[in-house]
């Protein structure tokens, strides 16, 4: 998907909602109670994501919140609220939070070049790339994300080839085939690229060509191309994330070279999605603590592109737009998804094994289910 970046019409955001006084953060353990909705229509729009068409794959997990309680959670067999399930690219949503805390932190500037070793060239276009431009899947890079046919893919090559001892070395060392900030893609190699940035960031050691020092970059060993420490990115993501939240699932994958694959893996239960999820619809604050900084919420949900073509697919930063401009999500391969509703004070997790031609469909019962609960007064 490529598209030229043009002014997008700005709309005022909704406001997002409080945590009721009456209910407890689930830090600890979820409150449940029964759906406040019209349980025909509710039914009706859950069982869409149980009854699935013949080759549509299954859902594993399906769970709503609403004003902080879940009034839904069902299992496939062999399944449970502690079984965590795979991810896929909701992860990018989750090195995003990981970027906002280091930005409430005073260690990263979105607007500020990575300047990471393969860009040190003399005169290298690439050094122009920022994290924004990241965020925003508008590096200019090149890259193929298809998870199809492996001769071509990118993706595959970095997650299971030649790239995956090293992913964020091997989708910076791609060529640059736009101006920064001028073309939308969809790439996961431009995560996992921030994901290194931001486990150099959290190790606090050498970025760009000090990492380097005086050796070729062919020369250097994995791990000293970015600076990142795993162990450092690790305890990060438990300390300011996990930990506060009570996900206690959680389960991130690193590469040989210590870098967070920030792109595609972050095992969690669903349960600890819907941590995840409600953090955002609160605004980046849990339980009276401010994790994100105020405004990064906003700008997750800020429409940064829009497709005219096909529908349901508008982009923020790491997170996704649904058409009503209001509803955002975090997506995942074989239509992995935790969607935030502020006007209804919503969310819904849906973990499941959906082949790719059946994904629009199977993704428009999820945004059913929301649409099946009342909206805020």
């Amino acid at each position: 998907r490529t598209c030229r970046v043009t002014d997008l019409r700005l709309m005022k955001l909704p406001e997002l909602p409080q945590q009721p006084q009456a209910v407890p953060w689930p830090t600890r353990q979820w409150r449940s109670a029964r759906a406040v909705a019209p349980a025909e229509r509710f039914d009706a729009a859950t069982s869409a994501l149980w009854d699935l068409p013949e080759g549509a794959g299954a859902t594993l997990a399906l769970l709503v919140v609403q004003h902080g309680v879940i009034v839904y959670e069902r299992y496939a067999e062999g399944v449970d609220a502690n079984t965590p399930l795979q991810s896929w690219s909701m992860a990018k949503s989750v090195t995003q939070a990981l970027a906002g805390m280091l930005v409430l932190d005073g260690k990263l500037d979105i607007n500020a070049p990575i300047n990471p070793p393969e860009w040190q060239g003399a005169q290298d276009p690439r050094a122009a790339i920022t994290t924004r431009h990241l965020l925003e899947m508008r590096s200019g890079l090149a890259w193929n994300e298809d998870y199809v046919d492996r001769g071509v893919s990118d993706v595959m090559e970095m997650l299971w080839g030649s790239g995956s001892e090293d992913v964020g070395h091997f989708a910076a060392a791609k060529p640059l085939v736009h101006t920064p900030g001028s073309v939308f893609y969809y790439s996961s190699g431009t995560t996992n690229i921030l994901a290194r940035h931001l486990g150099a960031l959290v190790s606090d050691r050498p970025v760009g060509r000090a990492a380097l020092g005086d050796a070729p970059l062919g020369d250097a060993p994995l791990g000293d191309r970015s600076g990142a420490s795993e162990a450092s990115m690790l305890r990060y993501m438990r300390e300011r994330l996990f930990a506060p939240l009570g996900m206690t699932s959680a389960t991130p994958k690193f590469d040989a070279a210590g870098t967070f694959i920030g792109s595609s893996f972050c095992f969690c239960t669903a349960r600890d999605f819907a941590r995840f999820g409600l953090l955002f619809l609160r605004d980046g604050i849990w339980d009276g603590q401010r994790l994100l900084p105020e405004g990064w919420v906003d700008y997750t949900r800020t429409m940064t592109y829009r497709e005219r073509v096909e529908p349901h697919s508008h982009y923020g930063a790491q997170w996704w737009i649904a058409d009503d401009e209001v509803t955002f999500y975090a997506s995942g391969y074989e239509t992995q998804r935790i969607v935030v509703a502020p006007h209804r004070d919503a969310l819904v997790v849906r973990l499941g094994n959906t082949p790719g031609e059946f994904g629009p469909s199977v993704a428009l019962r999820v945004l059913a289910v929301l649409e099946a609960l009342p909206t805020l007064r």
